[in-house]
């Protein structure tokens, strides 16, 4: 039995179409934009339909694995909520940030298996397009063969360097009470956790060669290669000769406009637009976007932020809504090479938003062609019965 929405025309909405809303239809078959004057028309008069959003990089559902850090939940049933969460935010595409680090436990590489084994084992019931990205700590130096075999087995298309020892070092050092929360929540002593970070450190003089031998290896199972937190212009050169092509969560703009002059893509978080700054004290997104040296944004720890974000800067006044609404559906999918998804044209995967501008609440998202979510008005108008329909155009 399919869930496909049987063929029908969208008439009466705004449709974002090349950076600008306009006044057409938009027809749904067999789960792709379509030309098909003929279909059954469902009036969404005063709706805005948008692309469906496309998170690049996300670790939310975190919070569905373990509600509380002592409290964990199987990870299918923690995935499938995690998915609705996407739905109900718009986002049809999603990557979520798991570790491959040698903190361990959750941030383990068995970890990350048993999401890889668990995406790919709920897949055929996920209402959006999950993914995942593997945030590689550098300093993982060993298991290397083991990465490459997991990533291939699952078709994992993403991975993002991360080097996280300074800013372990630093909280060890400056923020104790921190430090013994984290080592405490692994059930670790602050020492162990201490002496795990100094062996960690210890590969300093091999990470550089291993990178460089790892990049073509990654490329060679089709993976896409990012950095994350460079500080600057220097760090995203390092990362640059190693495969990394797109410059995630710079932590100032002397690294954000590294990535630009070498035409590389920047992303940064939503929920960093929303809240006005960095929880972490970094730079400002929307300073970068004002910039011109941000080309997207991700949902880092708070899917609703997405949607979010693209109302503020339009408020704001850093640009129309229309051009932020295009950071988090059309410049990701160009940013990741995906040609079929990202734009609200003809032959295009039916991936759209319908969003109530008077109340800016997503009532309805459309994934591949399927009924990802449906509610208040927009739902009792697509739920309408054909006959009442088709009587209401005559």
């Amino acid at each position: 039995m399919t869930s496909l929405l049987p063929p029908v025309r969208l008439t009466g909405a705004l449709c974002l179409i090349d950076g600008a809303l306009h006044d057409t239809d938009l027809t749904i078959a067999d789960g792709h934009l379509a030309d098909m004057p003929g279909a059954d028309a469902a009036d969404l008069s005063g709706y805005w339909l948008l692309p469906g959003i496309i998170d690049l990089h996300g670790d939310g559902f975190e919070h569905h694995l373990s509600p509380r850090p002592t409290a964990p939940f199987d990870t299918g049933r923690a995935l499938l909520a995690a998915d609705a969460e996407l739905a109900t935010n718009g986002v049809t595409t999603a990557w979520f940030a798991q570790s491959w680090s040698w903190e361990g436990g959750t941030r383990s590489p068995d970890k990350a298996e048993e999401i890889m084994a668990a995406i790919a084992a709920q897949r055929a019931q996920f209402l959006t397009d999950i993914r995942l990205q593997i945030r590689f700590e550098t300093h993982v130096t060993d298991g290397h063969d083991r990465l490459l075999r997991a990533l291939a087995r699952y078709g994992v298309d993403y991975i993002a360097y991360n080097n996280h020892l300074p800013e372990a070092l630093e909280q060890a050092r400056d923020r104790p009470d921190r430090f013994a929360n984290w080592a405490a929540s692994q059930g670790r002593t602050p020492q162990q956790l201490l002496d795990i970070i100094h062996a960690a450190k210890a590969h300093d003089p091999q990470v550089p060669d291993l990178l460089a031998a790892l990049a073509p290896q990654l490329a060679g199972v089709g993976v896409q290669m990012a950095s994350h937190d460079d500080g600057d212009a220097e760090t995203r050169a390092f990362f640059r000769a190693r495969g990394a092509r797109i410059c995630e969560f710079p932590t100032t703009p002397n690294a954000a406009r590294a990535a630009k002059d070498a035409g590389e893509p920047v992303l940064m978080g939503a929920p960093n637009v929303v809240r006005g700054g960095s929880q972490a004290g970094n730079i400002a997104a929307q300073d970068l976007i004002e910039d011109g040296l941000c080309d997207a944004l991700v949902s880092d720890y708070y899917a609703p932020a997405l949607a979010l974000a693209a109302w503020a800067l339009a408020d704001r006044g850093v640009c129309s809504f229309s051009h932020a609404w295009e950071m988090i559906s059309t410049s990701p999918a160009r940013i990741f090479g995906l040609t079929d998804r990202g734009n609200l044209r003809a032959g295009q995967r039916a991936d759209l938003v319908i969003m109530n501008p008077a109340t800016r609440r997503i009532e309805g998202t459309i994934a591949n062609g399927q009924i990802a979510h449906l509610s208040g008005g927009a739902a009792a108008r697509l739920m309408r019965p054909r006959t009442a329909r088709a009587l209401a155009a005559e």
